[in-house]
Formats: structure tokens, sequence, C-alpha cells
């Protein structure tokens, strides 16, 4: 935790994860698996202690330490968990936490593949799942089940179409342990455990790490929680590269600043989609039309830099319209700095129809993830995609 609970956290993220670091000013690299020690006391000291780093990398590295260090004083936690990537962590969490018999309570509006692991893999194992939507706090709370929900698994804002759940209601709930997913935020945009939310998570693949060269999850909270999840997820296998978690150290120093620039731009850009005679309908949090803008101003500092927004014309029109973008690329991810643009119905076509409508996908939706190009630049390329006025 910070010396000074007061430190900005542009500070935070100059000055968090340096722990193993010695005097270099860069994260320092241990890509190592395995570490020799002196007696087999000491092999079994560290057997017997939880999280050591310096013993077999599964259980830890000293590099991915640092970088859940990090992690944890941004968001203001005991302690945070590095896996290999955000579905690594997801998975880590819910399966950490529940049984066979147990129940979950999820939001309908979460990434596609997090709604897989809820709708189809956990009743695999017992697992009971009830989706409700998570606009509706009242609804979120009335399908807990006294003494079997085991979670609460929340995402806001939600992939792809940025729709909102209230982190204050979601925090006053009592008995399930809540999660948020974080991710189309970042730890500089929102703190869910300022509200009472037991974790949070994210995959740090996108606007933490920030360059697209780093897959990894992680997840912060009360030392107790992580320490549960460590448990499963060095049995599981999910532990995060050195690598990885190096380069996600690098990105998280400018993470500020790119979240406040990319934020700027996009909520330009959706102003200036808005206006759009091409464009239905344009969802950005700090967007006055979002229709949970009181709630984003209240629970968020700034937008953040995802742009959603619906073409007219349906599928055949929004193909078009992003086939005709120079600037703007076509790509999976979201956080780095390149403006990418994503299809999700294309994406997430394996999908039926009304599990797409559950998800907030339409044919004619974008997901577009704003990044540091002039945003002069961003708005001719897509208008020029758009064309008329």
């Amino acid at each position: 935790m910070p010396d000074d609970p007061h430190r900005h956290i542009d500070t935070t993220a100059i000055t968090a994860g340096r722990g193993a670091s010695g005097d270099s000013l860069a994260p320092v690299l241990f890509p190592a698996t395995t570490y020799e020690v002196d007696t087999v006391a000491e092999h079994a000291a560290m057997m017997g202690a939880e999280r050591t780093t310096k013993l077999y990398s599964r259980f830890g590295s000293p590099t991915v330490r640092e970088f859940e260090d990090a992690i944890a004083e941004m968001e203001g936690a005991e302690a945070a968990l590095a896996a290999a990537s955000g579905m690594g962590t997801v998975t880590a969490v819910v399966l950490a936490l529940c049984s066979q018999g147990d129940h979950v309570v999820a939001t309908n509006q979460v990434f596609s593949v997090t709604y897989g692991l809820m709708a189809f893999h956990l009743p695999r194992f017992g697992i009971e799942v009830t989706f409700v939507n998570g606009t509706d706090a009242d609804a979120i709370a009335a399908a807990v089940i006294p003494g079997r929900t085991q979670v609460v698994f929340a995402e806001t804002p939600a992939n792809p179409a940025l729709s909102l759940v209230d982190l204050a209601a979601l925090g006053a709930l009592r008995g399930p342990i809540t999660v948020v997913d974080s991710t189309l935020a970042g730890p500089t945009v929102q703190h869910p455990l300022e509200y009472g939310v037991d974790l949070v998570v994210h995959a740090a693949t996108k606007g933490i790490a920030g360059h697209n060269d780093s897959l990894l999850g992680v997840v912060a909270g009360s030392r107790e929680l992580i320490d549960a999840i460590w448990a499963w997820q060095s049995t599981m296998g999910a532990q995060a590269s050195p690598f990885d978690a190096w380069n996600a150290l690098r990105g998280l120093r400018t993470l500020p600043i790119r979240a406040h620039r990319q934020a700027e731009s996009a909520r330009e850009l959706a102003t200036f989609m808005e206006g759009h005679s091409a464009i239905e309908s344009v969802a950005y949090p700090f967007l006055p039309s979002h229709r949970q803008y009181d709630l984003a101003t209240r629970q968020m500092t700034s937008g953040g830099s995802m742009v959603a927004f619906e073409v007219r014309g349906g599928a055949e029109a929004t193909i078009a319209f992003i086939d005709r973008c120079r600037l703007a690329r076509i790509a999976l991810s979201l956080g780095g700095p390149e403006t990418l643009l994503t299809h999700p119905a294309t994406v997430a076509a394996r999908y039926s129809p009304a599990e797409r409508a559950d998800l907030g996908i339409t044919d004619g939706l974008v997901r577009m993830s704003v990044g540091l190009e002039h945003v002069d630049d961003l708005r001719a390329d897509l208008g020029q995609a758009l064309g008329g006025s």
C-alpha cells in the first residue's frame, strides 16, 4: 500500500512496483523458471511459503510480483495476482471461489468469452449461473440466493456496448463475493474497491500494458482472497509470463497520460459521430445522451477510450464502412496506441441472435478503441469512410 494515501495515481504509476529493481530505473526482467538455493532447509522453508518468488516461476516471479504490487497500489488493494491472460484471471477467480452446487450471478453485458465461460462451462462443473441485466441494480440484488450465491460478477463499462453497473449498489451487497471486470475503464478511470466491491479484474493486455505486446490478466483485492485464488491458479498453471509482466510494468508508467489523451479524443469522436447522418446511435459514458450519464460521472473520472456506435443500414453498410477506414485499423484488442475497429457481430458469430442481443450486439454495432493518433486525423478518416454529412 502507498505510504501517502493522498498521492495522485499519476505519481503511483511511476513509483510503484520497484521492489526487485534495485537501483535500476527500468523494470528488471527475471526470466528464470527456477532458482538455486544453498540448503535443503531453505528449500523446505520456501515450499511452505505462499507466493514465493524465487522457487519456481509457476508459484511466482520477482518481475511478475513487481507488476502485481504496482497494480495493487494503483487499485488501493492489499494484494494483486497476475495470470497469463485476462480470461486466465477470470477463470481462476471463479473456479477458486466456487464449487459444485454453488451459484453465480453474472450480468448479461459481459465480454463474449466471459459469457461463454459462465453460460456453457461452469454448468458442466455443477455451478449454476443466473444472468441479469447489469443496468438494473435491483435485479442483481434479487438474483442473489442467500447462503448459496458465492460470486456476483459484473463488467463495467460492459464490452462492447458500454452499459454501466452501479458500483455503489454492487458493493453494498452482503454475502457473495463481488467481482468487477474493469478492463474498459482501467485503474485511472474508476476504482471499484472504493465502493465496497471485493475484487477488481483487468485484462492487462489492453490499456494497462498499452502497446499490444503483452498477454496478461490481473486481479486485485484483499490478501486473503488473492491468496485463495493464487492457490488455485498455481495448480491450474495459468501463471503470468515474466516477459509479459515486464512489458506491462513498462506500459503502466505511462498509463495515466495515455488514458487521459485517449479519453479526450474518444469524447471528441463520439460527439462527431453522434452528429453524423450515417450513424444511428452512439454510446460513450461521458456523452450527455448516454442513458447512464449521471452514473458515469459519479463513478468514473472520464469516459475511457472506447466508443460504441451503430451504423445505419445493418451489417452490410457497417462492414463496408469499416473496410473503407484507412487510419483506424481492424483488430480484436483495445487500449493500445493504434485506433482499432471491431465488428462485434462478426466476432460473436458463434452465438445465437438471442445471445448476441443479451450481450448488446446488433448487426450495425462497431466497437472503436481510440488510440493516440491526432484526433483531427481520426475524425477525417471516419468521416470519409462514412460519407455524407
